[in-house]
């Protein structure tokens, strides 16, 4: 990990910067397969999957029979702990829970909004490199909490054309509805315009490839996304008491992610930054995803050195990270000065893991500095606000002159007579 002494006024997004990637090809290669997938439904949704994951599919829905074989023949043990993270993850949603309000004047006037679920939503889960049941459990418990009907999960399919057991599992237990044997662009196109196959959805959430991001961006409008989600981040603010041992594995947790995953570590002791540095590079060799993670702490892994835990959470609000831990004694402490961070762990116990599986709290967070205007996925993503306004004539009647007078400010004549013609004589 690269050291370095931090100064009021440095260039930290310079310092963290990831690098911008050239998109315009990728632009053009997902605009081409949504327009694909619209004109031809399943039919591209088929072909893709032949090119892209190396499987012929007859049947792009997963059946009941595939659903229940895939969770009985789950062990036991995996099931177990599936089944106490959701319900973790539903004791804590559930407190975000809202409900609507109605304001009863005593002249009659009734205001008030309504909560309403989404209808449908799509769910992508991620193939490839890792399989993510913790994420079907993140994005789909919210959803049923908010009252969502109807939960599609898309999600790429092996070369055997199977979805991968623990993905299938974890759907059943978290309340998917439907299941379709498909992933990238094209998956998004599909939830996006629907096929024969795969309804239309109102909104899309899951992280993704670029490809992915890319469709997501490009169907926001038709549809409503979540975020965009970039590669993972993590910030350590650690005392020098703390375990270097332990610090050094919370980072690694992250940098094994993706080779443009940052780990960052503040503390206020160069030695003890060393002693964590040394860990990284000891510990990153025992790490089956050693070349990612590697790659990840060479490129972008960095150590502050900072003169007070004050400044280390300035400098962790101007990092604005997706996770922060705060390895310190006295973490409450600290948590009302931290303005900017997606999910924060407090003390020396807390790892990031702890809430990407475990916990509760939601693991889809904001990324690349969003934390700054964004928030984690939660059951407000799942749900659309209504209000209504209800007045009686006499009080329409007291209101219609500075109703009128404020439209005609505006020059909008036709808004003032839409009031004023209703008490004008016939």
């Amino acid at each position: 990990m690269e050291i370095i002494r931090y100064k009021s006024g440095m260039d930290v997004d310079a310092l963290l910067n990831r690098g911008t990637t050239d998109r315009t090809d990728v632009e053009k290669t997902v605009a081409d397969i949504i327009e694909n997938v619209r004109s031809n439904g399943d039919r591209a949704l088929k072909e893709y999957a032949l090119k892209f994951d190396g499987c012929e599919i007859d049947n792009l829905a997963v059946t009941d029979e595939e659903l229940n074989k895939a969770y009985n023949e789950t062990d036991k043990e995996f099931i177990a702990v599936l089944e106490q993270a959701a319900e973790n993850i539903r004791q804590f949603h559930s407190l975000q829970k809202r409900e609507g309000f109605t304001f009863k004047k005593e002249n009659g006037i009734i205001l008030g909004q309504k909560i309403i679920p989404i209808e449908k939503v799509g769910l992508y889960v991620p193939g490839g490199t890792a399989s993510y049941p913790s994420s079907v459990l993140m994005n789909a418990i919210p959803a049923v909490i908010a009252g969502v009907s109807e939960i599609v999960m898309v999600t790429p399919p092996d070369k055997e054309g199977n979805i991968r057991s623990d993905i299938l599992a974890a759907a059943k237990v978290a309340g998917v509805n439907k299941i379709i044997k498909s992933g990238g662009a094209q998956s998004i196109a599909a939830l996006a315009y629907g096929t024969e196959s795969v309804p239309k959805v109102d909104k899309i959430v899951g992280p993704g490839n670029i490809f992915v991001a890319t469709a997501k961006r490009q169907v926001f409008g038709k549809v409503n996304i979540d975020m965009i989600a970039g590669p993972s981040e993590i910030l350590v603010v650690a005392e020098p008491t703390a375990n270097p041992k332990y610090v050094a594995a919370d980072l690694l947790s992250q940098a094994e992610h993706d080779k443009l995953a940052a780990a960052v570590l503040i503390t206020t002791d160069e030695a003890f930054a060393k002693r964590v540095s040394d860990e990284v590079d000891r510990q990153v060799k025992l790490l089956p995803r050693y070349e990612i993670a590697s790659s990840s702490i060479e490129n972008y892994g960095k150590a502050f050195i900072v003169d007070s835990l004050d400044e280390a959470v300035e400098l962790a609000n101007e990092v604005a990270p997706e996770h922060l831990e705060l390895a310190v004694d006295n973490p409450f402490d600290l948590l009302e000065r931290v303005k900017n961070a997606g999910s924060i762990f407090l003390g020396k116990n807390v790892p990031e893991a702890l809430g990407d599986y475990f916990a509760g709290p939601n693991h889809t967070l904001p990324t690349g500095k969003t934390a700054r205007f964004s928030s984690p996925l939660s059951v407000d993503d799942y749900i659309k606000k209504s209000q209504f306004i209800y007045y009686p004539e006499a009080e329409l009647e007291k209101a219609k002159d500075s109703i009128a007078f404020f439209a005609e400010r505006e020059g909008l004549s036709g808004h003032a007579r839409s009031v004023t013609t209703r008490f004008e004589e016939e």
